[in-house]
């Protein structure tokens, strides 16, 4: 175990509650002196990841200054991926896994992605979302979300915790009470939900009671104010949410992480060191900074806030001791299922074709990662046996296509030329994040070369898309058709001039489906991009 020379208690705990990100591919040496100091967690983003290779180099880097750190990243699969953020996720989202509503399906998808993040050395998931998402106009949620009704997400939210913590990665449900029913995004401003108790009870806290069930080892709160519960502070400063409702109602005594500290519902009314005390005092037990604030100085701002509140008074040092034991708890919890797991895959006591059979689905599964990583320009050496059982064993695709809901299709003639693609794109929320690419573009190129793409953003999205198109066949691929009225009007637009044109809707299918085929993906990941492109061609 780590040792900690030259710290005092009050300082190591301050650190020790702290989740930091950092820039680069590779762990700055700010990072491992703090490590050595007792920070006990990491927070890694798209930018931090360039590989698995890379990814299991850089927690390795981590565990050689501290040996039993978090490392945790924000990857939900689907439209939000820090593992393929350059490519997209072999895995669909929340709400195409609730559109199929296969619970095993969906603890499967889990499991598979658990696998490929302890195999990169990473051991905490800020994911599932279990909000429920009442509002359809919920700009950060959506497909984030596994539906609209309490129940559906209740039981997908518990699949989840399952298959993901089966694999050794805590989970981290989110975003305590429930981010669904808002229509502000608490990156930009603090959001509120006028919901009675009654009904927050029976829609909101749903998921979570069935996440306390299946044993999810964090919860992170939200930034929003719910007046029924607390009139004063949003959820992640209130002790009426975590103390009392979170931990005295709902018995849950797992780890509370906050969401980013830095995202404006907060920084902008409290800035990250009030609010960072604030939440620590109401309950809350690690702060997670780092997708903008990512360097030393945030880190120093943070420990020392903490160290000055303990020692005037406002947060009790008793308090700090207690979130800095949680941190530890779940430290040592996935230390020891890191040990378990890899003397389960040494024992002699497995079968030898089941053996045979575990390690070539996990190298299959390895391969299929890695390859997506790569550019098409640098394609890496694969073995046909290998890439036949990646391609069984694929249950991201198996998902993305059951997901798949076709109107139109028993009319509908599929394409034989490349066509060309007009990609109504909205600007993207901060979670998701615009360098991850979406669409139906690259698939439909891969199966039909010569295929073109344009990407279209405003009121003039329509005639631009046609004049653009030529005499081409056009697929017309929006998000969230229903957010947007320009999108609408760009569709109105060529459905009136092109009536054969095929419509892919990769957000929330809200608006009445039109076109000479309409296919809801139920999100924007690559693999749903792959089963929509399969539609299209007639496969």
């Amino acid at each position: 175990m780590t040792t900690f020379a030259g710290t005092d208690t009050l300082t190591r705990d301050a650190l020790t509650v702290l989740q930091p990100g950092f820039t680069g591919t590779t762990a700055p040496d700010w990072l491992l002196r703090r490590l050595g100091e007792g920070l006990a967690s990491v927070g890694l983003f798209g930018r931090n990841i360039d590989s698995p290779d890379q990814l299991a180099a850089l927690t390795a880097q981590l565990r050689a200054e501290r040996d039993d750190v978090l490392v945790a990243i924000d990857e939900e699969g689907g439209d939000v991926t820090r593992l393929e953020v350059r490519t997209g996720s072999s895995f669909p989202g929340n709400y195409a896994l609730g559109a199929v509503d296969d619970v095993e399906l969906t603890r499967e998808v889990a499991l598979e992605l658990g696998r490929r993040l302890a195999a990169c050395g990473v051991n905490l998931n800020w994911a599932p979302s279990a909000d429920v998402n009442s509002n359809p106009g919920n700009p950060v949620i959506g497909v984030r979300s596994f539906g609209a009704a309490p129940d559906l997400v209740a039981r997908h939210t518990a699949a989840y915790v399952t298959g993901l913590q089966a694999a050794g990665v805590a989970a981290c449900t989110k975003h305590f009470p429930g981010h669904g029913d808002t229509a502000i995004d608490s990156h930009h401003a603090l959001p509120r939900i006028d919901a009675d108790t009654s009904v927050l009870h029976e829609r909101e806290i749903t998921p979570f009671r069935a996440a306390i069930a299946a044993g999810t080892r964090a919860v992170m709160t939200a930034h929003i104010l719910v007046p029924a519960l607390d009139p004063e502070r949003p959820a992640t400063l209130s002790r009426r949410v975590l103390t009392d409702l979170l931990r005295g109602e709902l018995g849950y005594d797992g780890l509370i992480v906050t969401d980013g500290m830095e995202m404006r519902a907060i920084a902008g009314t409290y800035g990250i060191e009030r609010g960072s005390v604030l939440a620590l005092a109401s309950g809350a037990d690690a702060i997670c900074v780092g997708g903008g604030l990512a360097d030393d100085e945030t880190v120093r701002r943070l420990r020392d806030a903490l160290v000055t509140a303990v020692r005037s008074g406002e947060l009790p040092e008793e308090r700090l001791a207690d979130a800095a034991d949680r941190v530890r708890a779940l430290a040592r919890w996935a230390a020891s299922t890191s040990g378990r797991r890899t003397q389960t895959e040494a024992s002699p006591a497995v079968p030898p074709t089941q053996a045979a059979q575990t390690s070539l689905t996990s190298l299959a599964s390895a391969v299929s990662f890695a390859s997506a990583q790569r550019s098409p320009a640098s394609p890496g050496p694969l073995t046909s046996t290998v890439s036949a059982q990646a391609a069984v064993d694929d249950v991201g695709l198996r998902a993305a296509r059951r997901a798949l809901r076709l109107t139109g299709a028993e009319n509908f003639t599929p394409l034989t030329e490349p066509p060309y693609v007009a990609a109504l794109t909205p600007v993207a929320n901060i979670a998701v994040g615009d360098e991850t690419p979406w669409g139906v573009a690259a698939e439909l190129a891969r199966l039909f070369p010569g295929t073109e793409t344009g990407t279209f953003t405003d009121e003039h999205a329509g005639p631009a898309a046609l004049e653009a198109a030529g005499e081409r066949r056009i697929v017309a691929v929006v998000r969230d058709e229903h957010r947007h009225p320009w999108m609408a009007a760009a569709l109105d637009t060529l459905l009136a001039a092109r009536p054969e044109t095929i419509v892919v809707e990769m957000g929330l299918p809200q608006a009445a489906p039109r076109g000479s085929l309409h296919i809801a993906t139920h999100g924007a990941a690559r693999v749903c991009g792959r089963a929509a492109a399969e539609v299209v061609a007639g496969l």
